[in-house]
């Protein structure tokens, strides 16, 4: 299983690991045919913004622990979200027990193709904001 610390943006559904999610969007936007909506999800070394879809939107709550399986970490329309994909999916396994930290958030940092291997592999440019963006901190 992958910490959240250690995603990098790429095409492929291979990404297994476990959040908690700590905020959700409350309106769900529509692409198509499809309803999306964003979270904020964090384990104990990052966090990142997660995508779901269809009815993936009203089965997850704040609190709620969640194992991904054949995920994938990619941009989605200039944002970079991690996210079940078409081969992937995403189960509850919990609720409310997993520590977790905000930051760093792995979708608000730049990434550039890597120098050596320009097809296969990011690596991090710079750090676009400390924390979400999306879901700011709390006062």
């Amino acid at each position: 299983m992958i910490s959240l610390k250690d995603l990098s943006p790429a095409a492929q559904n291979n990404i297994n690991t476990k959040f908690i999610v700590l905020d959700k969007m409350k309106t769900a936007a529509m692409e198509g045919q499809n309803k999306t909506c964003l979270a904020l999800v964090a384990d104990e070394t990052a966090a990142v913004h997660f995508q779901f879809w269809q009815d993936e939107c009203d089965a997850f709550e704040p609190g709620d622990i969640l194992r991904l399986t054949n995920g994938i970490f990619s941009y989605v329309r200039k944002s970079l979200v991690l996210r079940a994909g078409k081969r992937g999916s995403v189960q509850k396994i919990g609720e409310y027990t997993l520590a977790f930290v905000e930051t760093p958030n792995m979708s608000e940092i730049r990434w550039v193709p890597h120098p050596n291997d320009s097809h296969n592999k990011y690596v991090q440019e710079s750090v676009i904001s400390s924390h979400s963006r999306i879901f700011p901190p709390m006062p």
